[in-house]
């Protein structure tokens, strides 16, 4: 059915799986402060991403790793307040699932406190008795497999992850025991689209897909690449707008208004 831009009703987790089940895609960006949010809020994309690409996107390091709990929380808090009416989910960075229960249950605590509906883990290995105590204590989880940026020194860079059979398995093992744990979704990120449909076809709950090809539940892209604000275009990105030559163009004229004279006009002057 369609909806008019900003009407849609606000996603529970309960909804992603039955997304799933009546095979209606889920559209999910990324967004990091008040302005992008509150445009976001007033379109039909579906859930939000307060997603540690904020490290590179926002403050211009190369990999997400510098990424802390309270930069996630104070990212998450202003996209919150543009954000009333569209699930948002907010990662847990470097590290933080990796200090032992309390430590990570205080973690995503902050995140959700910041105003985040839910949190999403990279990796299934060491964190499933984490994600199964954050779910029992009432905080939703997300999953996240496939090329997982914070285990960006141990794989050896960005890579395709999966291609291999042995590869192929293990990832949908994982998936698997991330459902189990409780994950009400996972994002598979640069993976083959073969295996992101097998991992697709294992679960009941939704795989969203980033550079897993169609034939998953839902697709996932950081906001200022598919906007055409950043110059990072990998494969699995599309540019929905020009975004940098619009901003450019409008930055050029405005220069040239000051210096022409014909900016302030009588219009936009106080004369009282």
């Amino acid at each position: 059915m369609t909806q008019k831009a900003g009407t849609m009703t606000k996603l529970s987790p309960a909804d992603f799986s039955a997304r799933k089940a009546m095979h209606s895609s889920i559209s999910m960006v990324t967004c990091y402060d008040y302005t992008m949010a509150c445009l976001v809020n007033n379109s039909n994309v579906d859930c939000v991403l307060v997603g540690d690409s904020l490290a590179n996107v926002m403050h211009g390091e190369e990999t997400t790793i510098p990424a802390t709990v309270d930069l996630m929380a104070l990212h998450t808090r202003a996209v919150h307040r543009g954000l009333p009416d569209k699930f948002l989910v907010s990662d847990m960075p470097f590290l933080s699932t990796r200090l032992g229960i309390e430590r990570g249950t205080e973690a995503a605590g902050k995140l959700i406190a910041a105003g985040a509906d839910s949190v999403k883990i990279e990796g299934a290995d060491g964190n499933l008795e984490l994600i199964s105590h954050l779910v029992e204590s009432g905080i939703p989880v997300m999953g996240h497999l496939g090329l997982t940026p914070q285990f960006y020194h141990a794989m050896g860079g960005y890579k395709v992850q999966g291609r291999s059979d042995e590869a192929k398995e293990k990832l949908i093992k994982d998936a698997l025991a991330l459902e189990k744990a409780g994950c009400f979704a996972i994002v598979a990120e640069c993976i083959p689209s073969a295996a992101a449909e097998s991992m697709s076809k294992a679960l009941s709950i939704p795989v969203i897909g980033i550079g897993g090809g169609k034939n998953v539940d839902g697709q996932v892209l950081v906001l200022h690449d598919m906007l055409g604000f950043s110059k990072f275009k990998p494969k699995f990105v599309r540019h929905f707008m020009k975004g940098a030559d619009l901003v450019t163009k409008a930055l050029n004229e405005y220069d040239a208004a000051c210096k022409d004279g014909s900016f302030p006009s009588e219009e936009e002057t106080f004369n009282k």
